[in-house]
């Protein structure tokens, strides 16, 4: 079809340049003088031009068919090429992997393929655990398609546990500015190598390249925001990553326990107290709860306070009635924090529970029942059956059921003393 579609050019082109000459030299066919080798040879402009079509008509025909089979030759193997790559990635999808990694590693020869073609091979390679392949698939590439050989040589490190050399490949100049898909592979190296304040930095490009759904974006900010807060190394850190993160993630209860804990080792008593009431006014999560009553920090009867009023909205939560009784000990109140613990037991109270009513009979000197809430709490560490605390009548199990005993005329419920 080109050979015809040439011919039929050509043939066009004659045509057009004899009636552009007809018109032109119609009334002076003008002159033409050859002289060479002692020989001159005149003849007119219509007929010269004439000449020198026909002779490059047939120069370009006899170029043709003398590249025919040449040419035939390259689109014959640029279809075994292609076939080669559409097969490998097929039986890479299939997992004959050391058959689409044969395929996919001669198919990479030509260059028109040659970065899906490595890099599936490279794929390969990895999925039949041999990395050594699969570097060596990638070094193919020297320094052609710069961006593609960059990630596949990040996933490759990512694969591997080297989130650091992820980076090196990423950030090498040639590859910039990153693909989408690069740009995901180093936020999440930069997470990985506990640089999550980097790669939360990261999330407005993600965002605005649309390289994760938004559900995954919203789980990597969730994600990075904690280990960020986490992985502060002062306080100044600290407090500018919480100062910058958006409301609803000072709400997420996550977030609020790593920074709480962080400022804590920071001596930023205060501002754990405050960030952790702050979100459990917000929206309400068992193991805040628990963590309020963790803190090892003052304002006891304030706290207890704060832990009553949320009672109210909560009277079945065992995390605040665990905080509850923690708090009571801390103020010295052993028979208080005994209640309400044999409560937060009621109310499905685990090892935690158990574990500090051991602490408070070992405090009291009680040392068999001690014994046996240890052991209670090991029993529901694992899951196991535990055994009712000996000396505990019915009544005594029944007011620990019901932690309010009645309401008010407005039918607040009232906290049992």
């Amino acid at each position: 079809m080109n050979l015809f579609r040439n011919l039929l050019l050509w043939i066009v082109l004659a045509l057009a340049g004899a009636l552009l000459a007809q018109l032109l030299l119609a009334q002076d066919p003008g002159y033409v003088l050859v002289r060479w080798r002692g020989y001159d040879y005149t003849t007119t402009v219509i007929k010269g031009a004439a000449l020198l079509f026909a002779v490059a008509f047939v120069l370009w025909l006899l170029w043709t068919l003398l590249t025919l089979p040449l040419r035939a030759w390259g689109r014959h193997r640029d279809t075994r090429a292609r076939a080669r790559v559409g097969e490998g990635f097929d039986t890479l999808h299939q997992g004959h992997y050391a058959r689409a990694e044969k395929l996919l590693a001669q198919a990479a020869g030509d260059e028109r393929v040659e970065a899906a073609a490595r890099i599936g091979a490279s794929e390969a390679a990895i999925a039949r655990g041999d990395t050594d392949a699969a570097r060596a698939h990638l070094d193919g590439f020297g320094e052609r398609h710069p961006a593609s050989r960059a990630i596949a040589a990040a996933e490759l490190a990512l694969h591997e546990q080297r989130p650091t050399d992820a980076l090196v490949a990423l950030d090498a100049p040639a590859a910039q500015p990153l693909p989408p898909r690069g740009l995901a592979l180093r936020a999440e190296a930069l997470a990985t190598s506990g640089q999550s304040a980097q790669a939360y930095g990261l999330l407005g490009a993600l965002r605005q390249q649309q390289a994760w759904p938004e559900a995954t974006l919203a789980e990597r900010e969730l994600r990075w925001a904690e280990s960020a807060l986490r992985e502060a190394p002062d306080a100044n850190a600290l407090a500018e990553r919480w100062d910058v993160l958006p409301k609803t993630l000072k709400a997420e209860p996550a977030v609020v326990g790593a920074y709480a804990g962080r400022a804590t080792a920071f001596g930023w008593d205060e501002a754990a107290l405050r960030s952790i009431e702050q979100a459990l006014d917000a929206r309400w999560d068992e193991a805040l709860a628990t963590r309020y009553g963790l803190l090892p920090v003052g304002r006891i009867e304030q706290r207890r306070d704060n832990a009553l009023r949320w009672l109210k909205a909560h009277p079945a939560s065992p995390a605040l009635l665990l905080t509850l009784a923690r708090l009571s000990l801390a103020g010295g109140d052993w028979p208080r924090a005994e209640g309400e613990l044999h409560r937060a037991l009621a109310q499905g109270g685990g090892a935690e529970a158990w574990e500090t009513l051991g602490d408070g009979y070992a405090s009291a000197g009680d040392d068999a029942r001690a014994r046996q809430c240890y052991a209670n709490a090991l029993a529901a560490a694992r899951g196991e059956a535990v055994t009712p605390l000996a000396g505990r009548d019915l009544h005594q199990q029944i007011a620990d059921e019901a932690v309010f005993e009645e309401r008010d005329v407005h039918g607040v419920p009232r906290l049992r003393d």
